[in-house]
């Protein structure tokens, strides 16, 4: 990774005898170690996840702090972390590094980040699928909304290389419970199209579709070796650090 000066007691096997060739002087050669693990945090910046319940950080802002609050840790135990922000497409691609002050670096970029259009989560599994090598980490944060076979296939395909998914399905309670009660304008925060509502008439059909989409995607997520963890924003974030690193260990 660098040079420094030769001092005695130094392995001589490090020796650069280029560099002592051209300046007359003795350095060593200096490496970084291999860490025990390298993270991929991939934080899914579509439109949806700028929701949020009244008094309650948005979904992206709660996934941040929670992203922000596992590279702290990893990073401290000598692992490698990277981040990886996506929407429509990929933004932020920042490598792997287990220097503390890379910590930064992925919060700069989590602060920085557009929230904002659809979601491509198959895209950015694929491209990581590419480029990871190393055993890995693979950390997504998502609400989940645009889900396909396709995401657990990929990640089926990252498992049997050795590689580790989890799902960290990020969800703001009203979502969960629908607590709406008067006629209501619900837009879609990835297309901007708004549909005019009666809750308390669907308030029932829309929880029973909710329960089943939810145990399905669970099911998929499972069926192609990922682990599952739902996230609730209105939860204490340091309760929630706590599960993930849990599941993380199981």
């Amino acid at each position: 990774s660098q040079h420094r000066e030769y001092t005695p007691g130094d392995d001589l096997r490090h020796i650069d005898w280029k560099a002592y060739a051209k300046s007359d002087r003795y350095y060593v050669k200096q490496f970084e170690d291999e860490t025990n693990l390298r993270v991929y945090l991939l934080m899914d910046s579509s439109g949806s996840m700028g929701y949020g319940g009244e008094g309650r950080p948005d979904k992206f802002t709660y996934a941040a702090r929670l992203s922000a609050s596992l590279a702290w840790m990893m990073l401290h135990q000598g692992d490698a972390v990277g981040l990886i922000n996506y929407g429509s497409r990929l933004d932020d691609l920042i490598t792997p590094s287990p220097q503390p002050h890379h910590f930064w670096r992925i919060v700069d970029a989590l602060k920085t980040a557009e929230v904002e259009g659809e979601t491509d989560l198959v895209g950015a599994l694929s491209y990581l699928a590419e480029i990871v090598t190393r055993r890995s980490l693979v950390v997504i944060c998502s609400d989940c909304f645009h889900f396909d076979d396709r995401i657990s296939a990929i990640a089926r395909q990252l498992h049997q290389r050795r590689h580790q998914v989890l799902m960290l399905h990020i969800l703001d309670p009203d979502e969960a419970e629908f607590p709406f009660g008067e006629l209501t304008v619900f837009e879609d925060m990835e297309t901007g199209i708004d549909v005019v509502a009666d809750p308390q008439g669907m308030r029932r059909a829309y929880l029973e579709e909710f329960s089943r989409w939810q145990n399905e995607l669970r099911a998929s997520c499972l069926s192609g070796s990922v682990k599952y963890q739902r996230v609730n924003t209105a939860s204490p974030l340091e309760e929630t650090v706590y599960d993930c690193l849990k599941e993380i260990r199981r």
